[in-house]
């Protein structure tokens, strides 16, 4: 299938969670409090999906399903800050006054989420061909400051949510998928030295 067609799939499937949530709150069918869990959550999975594909990869070995995985990270990662802004909008909302936000600026809950969100902009600023290519090796630099948004928004979960359960689960592919990377790692190193 031709790439443009495949993410151009990808982006209305990506789209439809959002769409309904603003349909639903539109409709006066839910508060925007009701949405703040639903739109950080969609926000958290869709970085940890286009966190997955590399380390399984590497562990699995390349295929036509990784392939079309990897090919659609970027579009996962945008999708995740998309979603985040989504979830910063419905907060804004819920607040109603900019005084009220600052007023909460303080608890840990609160400026965990404000500093996940600002780690997220970098990322999703350069997440285009033009940015790569300029950028060069310190792209993936930058890229990298999605790892530290993730741990930092499962906090902000975590410490608003008080049960650290959940996140533990959203976070659980993620972590295998990196320690299967190091098995694959340490078993490629130990052939490579018995062949040296």
């Amino acid at each position: 299938m031709n790439p443009a067609v495949v993410k151009a799939l990808a982006w209305m499937l990506l789209a439809v969670p959002g769409l309904w949530m603003l349909w639903s709150f539109s409709q006066g069918e839910v508060l925007a409090m009701d949405m703040l869990h639903p739109s950080g959550e969609m926000s958290i999975r869709l970085m940890i999906l286009a966190m997955l594909p590399g380390p399984l990869s590497d562990f699995f070995g390349s295929n036509r399903f990784f392939r079309a995985w990897l090919a659609i990270r970027r579009n996962l990662g945008v999708a995740a800050f998309g979603y985040a802004l989504l979830h910063l909008a419905f907060y804004i909302l819920d607040m109603r006054s900019v005084a009220a936000m600052l007023d909460e600026l303080g608890l840990p809950g609160i400026w965990t989420g404000w500093l996940a969100l600002a780690l997220m902009i970098p990322p999703a600023a350069i997440s285009f061909n033009l940015a790569m290519r300029r950028l060069g090796r310190n792209w993936k630099k930058v890229q990298r400051l999605v790892y530290l948004a993730l741990i930092i928004g499962l906090v902000h979960w975590v410490l608003l949510d008080w049960a650290w359960q959940p996140a533990l689960v959203h976070l659980a592919p993620l972590m295998i998928a990196w320690i299967l990377r190091l098995i694959g790692r340490g078993r490629r190193n130990r052939r490579q030295r018995s062949m040296a």
